[in-house]
């Protein structure tokens, strides 16, 4: 086992670079960079997140038509030469591409993600201050997957081809079409004042006034705050994993070791988790690190943005928006790594679960 989590580390150096190698050409081909951005503020343009910029006149440009300079140099016409090299000094852009590339790699190799274009903070305290947010979300959520979606798809194999399972699998149908913003808005459009009730808070996790509560208060605000994120994101995340359950339960149901059990006059409760339950429950509980990351670094997107939830998932629309390169790179980092250590952490799970599997034997 020891050689084959050694493996698996090893294996983590080519992956994290070319994932890293992949997203920072591309997003430095992508036009409307920071620079572009100081220079319309600077001309007092509006910009918005893509390609266009809005003069003050009213008139729109679109930048791909100007220049393209390495750093992103479009719309410059009007700016001094010194201040344009002044501008691109500041944000890093007065070396050539493949330079900044390899000194952001060694930075990042300490963990040395940069400081924010936008508020002039280092990347590694945004990330640790936004963590609690998109933990809490995450942890909630996966949580709650869990313990719907493994009795439910228990159910729906015991009852395969029931009623039951007929109903239920069209709400899993449902959950499988919608994603979890569409449930968002759904569920702020009828209950926080959209257009019904104002039952729930719109934004934060917590009143404003949550130091002065007790704790009780404190505890039942927190809930109040993030019940309609946490059912959008269930709903949207638990088809997959009901699905999985029982799928997993009818494969190992129909083994023959299960009409072995059933043959020596054993009862079908006692078949079910005495015997079924533990193998057919290897890969859902194995992929609990995966799923919880799942949820954490992409399911809640969204959803925070829409509640307007100070998490990992606002920071990085509102880097994507801003441009802020050392926010989306150092994010992109944090997340790559943390991505492949979950799936380690999943492999070795299999293990705990079921220490007749050897990961070494089969050569993994």
């Amino acid at each position: 086992m020891t050689a084959y989590i050694l493996r698996r580390l090893l294996l983590m150096i080519p992956t994290l670079l070319g994932i890293m190698t992949i997203n920072f050409f591309i997003i430095q081909a992508a036009p409307g960079g920071p620079v572009d951005l100081a220079i319309a503020k600077i001309q007092g343009r509006d910009v918005d997140a893509t390609t266009r910029f809005t003069g003050t006149g009213g008139e729109t440009r679109d930048t791909s038509q100007s220049s393209t300079e390495p750093g992103g140099s479009r719309g410059s016409r009007g700016i001094p030469p010194e201040l344009l090299e002044r501008i691109k000094k500041q944000y890093g852009f007065d070396k050539p591409i493949l330079e900044r590339f390899f000194l952001m790699l060694r930075n990042y190799v300490v963990f040395d993600l940069g400081e924010s274009f936008q508020s002039n903070t280092k990347v590694v305290d945004l990330v640790i201050s936004k963590m609690p947010v998109s933990i809490s979300l995450g942890l909630w959520t996966t949580l709650l997957v869990y313990l719907i979606s493994i009795p439910l798809g228990i159910a729906k194999a015991v009852r395969d081809g029931s009623r039951f399972d007929v109903a239920t699998s069209a709400v899993v149908v449902v959950g499988y079409a919608v994603p979890s913003f569409l449930f968002a808005l759904l569920l702020v459009v009828l209950f926080a004042g959209g257009s019904f009730w104002q039952i729930f808070p719109l934004k934060g996790l917590v009143s404003d006034n949550w130091d002065q509560l007790s704790w009780p208060a404190k505890i039942a605000d927190y809930f109040w705050h993030v019940t309609l994120p946490v059912l959008a994101m269930v709903i949207g995340s638990f088809a997959t994993l009901s699905m999985l359950t029982k799928n997993s339960f009818i494969e190992e149901i129909g083994k023959q070791y299960v009409q072995t059990a059933r043959a020596k006059g054993l009862g079908e409760r006692r078949v079910l988790y005495g015997h079924v339950f533990r193998n057919a429950m290897l890969i859902v509980v194995a992929g609990f690190p995966s799923a919880f990351l799942s949820v954490l670094f992409t399911g809640s997107l969204l959803v925070e943005v829409i509640f307007t939830l100070d998490g990992l998932g606002y920071l990085g629309f509102n880097a994507a928006l801003n441009r802020d390169y050392p926010v989306m790179f150092g994010t992109l980092w944090v997340f790559g790594l943390l991505g492949l250590i979950m799936g380690l952490v999943g492999d070795l799970m299999y293990v705990v679960v079921d220490p007749r599997i050897d990961f070494d034997t089969r050569g993994a």
